[in-house]
């Protein structure tokens, strides 16, 4: 039986739920054997001492699952259900409470994502999977983590700095997805003002590009895209508002001259109810274009986070991420549910192939 591709998982901030959710992802596969478990081939890269925590916190006794320190990304490959394998990335100098910021816990983050970023870039890994973030922590962590509100912008300047050429020249957009629904942002983390300034023409053409370009591979044909509007009514023609006539139209017009399937731009309040696929009712489209980061994550993460999947479209790397966050509040309580972890490992499986 061939090898599958290498996933290197990054295990987030080690004072949130990260750890735990990857834990219980390799945990689900060692108690209920599959023929090809979900986290066949995947390695956390990043601290043995932090998943031996996260370790004790799902199977106390070790009566199903053992960590495996392993030397390369390539010993994970060819190991059984029931091994948690870690590649020892960077360590804490100490132990860190559940729940609280630290610079300290945003470092170690941070440089566990540099590494797999660069490991993707140099195609050592297949794809990464990236636990979450505490954005307050990796600010606190100082430079080059300050730098950076978050993964996306993190593997967007790694991504550039690796093909040698300027932000501007490696544009990447989130893509949240669900089994109902799934969203493409124009803007991301910007205050709700520069997103409205980021509605622009060139914005709005490029985010059908790169959508239409990353769907088409998914899908294996042409996405149907359902642009919103900005504007209430989608500004109801132009009387609440230019931005569809303007912008949003003309982006459209010339995204359909090159082939891109652009409709709309629709009224954000039920755009996404028409996008919706359930059993008994059929999705008018693939994906649906939002103008900024609430309008578009609310519908998805209103569903329902335990499937919702955080995708980033645009780079020469493949990185999926659980669609919540840090879970401050239920760390190290064994609460936390690791369905959205195994759905992004299950994405980023999918986009491999």
């Amino acid at each position: 039986m061939p090898t599958l591709p290498t996933i290197a998982i990054t295990p987030g901030d080690p004072c949130g739920i990260g750890p735990e959710i990857i834990a219980r992802a390799f945990l689900i596969d060692a108690i209920s054997p599959q023929v090809r478990p979900v986290t066949q081939a995947c390695f956390v890269a990043g601290d043995v001492q932090v998943m031996q925590k996260a370790l004790r916190s799902v199977d106390a006794g070790g009566e199903h699952l053992k960590l495996l320190q392993i030397e390369k990304p390539s010993d994970a490959s060819l190991l059984p259900a029931g091994v948690l394998p870690v590649l020892q990335i960077a360590a804490l100098s100490e132990e860190l409470p559940f729940g609280q910021v630290s610079a300290a816990a945003g470092q170690f983050a941070g440089q566990c994502v540099l590494w797999a970023a660069r490991a993707a870039l140099r195609k050592e890994v297949a794809a990464m999977v990236t636990a979450p973030l505490h954005k307050e922590a990796l600010s606190a962590a100082g430079e080059p983590f300050k730098l950076f509100p978050g993964h996306t912008e993190m593997l967007q300047f790694e991504a550039a700095k690796h093909a040698g050429v300027g932000l501007a020249d490696m544009p990447v957009k989130m893509m949240l997805a669900n089994d109902e629904l799934r969203t493409v942002l124009v803007s991301i983390h910007v205050s709700l003002r520069h997103a409205l300034e980021a509605v622009t023409y060139p914005n709005v053409l490029e985010s059908l590009r790169i959508t239409h370009k990353s769907l088409s591979l998914l899908l294996g044909r042409a996405p149907k895209i359902g642009v919103a509007g900005l504007n209430p009514h989608a500004g109801e023609g132009g009387l609440f508002g230019l931005e569809e006539i303007e912008i949003i139209e003309p982006a459209m017009a010339q995204a359909r001259s090159e082939g891109i399937l652009a409709l709309g731009p629709f009224a954000p309040d039920t755009v996404f109810m028409r996008a919706r696929k359930r059993q008994g009712h059929a999705s008018e489209f693939d994906v649906v274009l939002a103008m900024y980061h609430d309008q578009g994550l609310i519908p998805v993460k209103y569903m329902g986070l335990e499937q919702g999947v955080n995708v980033t479209l645009g780079l020469p790397l493949i990185r999926t991420s659980p669609d919540h966050g840090t879970a401050f509040d239920i760390a190290g309580q064994g609460l936390a549910d690791p369905s959205s972890m195994v759905a992004a490992i299950r994405m980023a499986r999918q986009l491999i192939a």
